[in-house]
C-alpha cells in the first residue's frame, strides 16, 4: 500500500523556496531519499503561486513512513519549518490501481 502526501508550504517573503532550497543543499532531502520504504521525494513550484512550494512525498507503506516520522531527520525538518515559518495543507493519497483501463483512452503514454 504506497502512501503519497502533497504537502503545500506556505510562507511570506520567499521562505518557502529559502526552505526547499535549504533541505537540498544541506543533504536533508538526500537523506530522507537514502530511507528505506522512500519512493519519492520532490519538490514543485506551482506557477501562479510563488509563496507556495509543493513536496510530493511518497512512501512504501505505513511502517516506513513511521519510522521517517520518528527519526532524527524529521527532527531537523520540524527545526526548518520553524526558522522559515510555514504554514502547511496537507493532502494524503493511498494508492489504487483498480479500474485503471477505463482511464487508458485519457492517458498519453
Amino acid at each position: 500500500m504506497n502512501i503519497t502526501f502533497n504537502i503545500y508550504y506556505q510562507s511570506e517573503n520567499g521562505n518557502a523556496k529559502k526552505f526547499a532550497e535549504e533541505m537540498i543543499s544541506s543533504g536533508i532531502v538526500d537523506e530522507i531519499r537514502s530511507k528505506k520504504g522512500n519512493l519519492r521525494y520532490e519538490y514543485f513550484i506551482p506557477l501562479n503561486d510563488d509563496s507556495t512550494i509543493l513536496l510530493i512525498d511518497s512512501w512504501e507503506n505505513q511502517e516506513a513512513l513511521d519510522a521517517h516520522h520518528n527519526s532524527d531527520t524529521m527532527k531537523k525538518i520540524a527545526e526548518l519549518r520553524d526558522k522559515y515559518n510555514l504554514h502547511m495543507i496537507v493532502e494524503k493519497y493511498i494508492k489504487d490501481d483498480t479500474n485503471m483501463e477505463s482511464n487508458d483512452k485519457f492517458i498519453r503514454k
